[in-house]
């Protein structure tokens, strides 16, 4: 089963959620699916960075069926796809 540490994606997991019109994920499967779904609002929203919402999501899938150290790489990497998270998040507020 999945062992990335829940605080990994801690700090993403509200602005995500209430982008995606969700309860705040708390497995990680969940978060990949409301990625998806905030990455299309993102981007209906005419917003930059829905790619990277996409790019993070990937990566992310990929790191659950990775073990070891690729797991850490993949898990890094959708990381820092989230980066920008929280500015696109401020930016759907402020038109929401």
């Amino acid at each position: 089963m999945l062992t990335i540490a829940p605080a990994v994606l801690a700090r993403f997991t509200d602005g995500i959620a209430f982008v995606a019109e969700a309860q705040p994920a708390t497995t990680v499967q969940e978060f990949i699916d409301q990625l998806g779904v905030a990455a299309g609002r993102i981007a209906a929203a005419r917003l930059d960075g829905a790619e990277d919402l996409e790019t993070a999501a990937t990566y992310l899938a990929d790191a659950v069926r990775a073990s070891g150290a690729e797991r850490r790489v993949l898990t890094d990497k959708a990381v820092d796809y989230l980066s920008s998270a929280r500015d696109m998040v401020d930016e759907y507020r402020l038109m929401a």
